[in-house]
């Protein structure tokens, strides 16, 4: 019987997870990320059954870490606009202090395997849904569909945020988010779903 190294399951996980932010899902194999990890290909096997066992188990190891810093010191009941900056702060703080996680969550979120029968929730999503519902029963906002919700709150925020990463934006070759400019986008995020 082998013995599970925790270091050298973390090293692999790791290894994984930059693979995958650097080259996507397709170019991803064990036997790269076993060189990668300086493992045995038979070593990756002592912790995952195969490539689709290890896939999600980092998916949900992120998506937990994400839903942990996104939630701490949310309360569902807050108003809109302290919710939502609240929320805008906790993600950026996912994003800066988890850079790779981000990158992978994203490319996780917007594959095919998000809809595998292994991939578990987290009270993330109920808390954000309770978060709106509190929000129309108060008229703080209109009643729309969660994606277009979710299209309004967070992808201003998140395009934003992107200028930020690439350290440029379209107009200029230097860009930096601050606190001013996110309060300055929240507003006009309020204003538009406002009732």
């Amino acid at each position: 019987m082998r013995v599970r190294d925790e270091h050298k399951e973390a090293t692999i996980r790791q290894k994984a997870m930059e693979m995958i932010v650097a080259e996507g899902f397709h170019g991803f194999s064990m036997q790269r990320l076993a060189k990668a990890a300086n493992v045995s290909p038979a070593t990756i096997y002592i912790y995952f059954k195969n490539k689709e066992d290890l896939l999600n188990s980092l998916y949900n190891d992120v998506h937990q870490t994400f839903a942990r810093v996104a939630l701490e010191n949310f309360d569902p009941n807050a108003s809109l606009e302290d919710g939502l900056w609240l929320q805008w702060k906790n993600r950026m703080k996912f994003i800066f202090e988890y850079p790779s996680h981000y990158r992978f969550y994203d490319q996780f979120r917007n594959s095919p395997l998000i809809h595998h029968k292994d991939i578990k929730e987290s009270g993330f999503k109920e808390a954000m849904k309770s978060f709106v519902m509190n929000a129309i029963i108060r008229d703080e906002m209109a009643r729309i569909e969660p994606e277009t919700f979710w299209s309004i709150a967070y992808g201003p925020f998140y395009s934003l945020l992107n200028f930020h990463l690439m350290g440029k934006s379209m107009m200029s070759d230097q860009y930096t988010v601050s606190d001013e400019k996110m309060k300055r986008l929240l507003r006009l995020v309020l204003k538009a779903l406002r009732p």
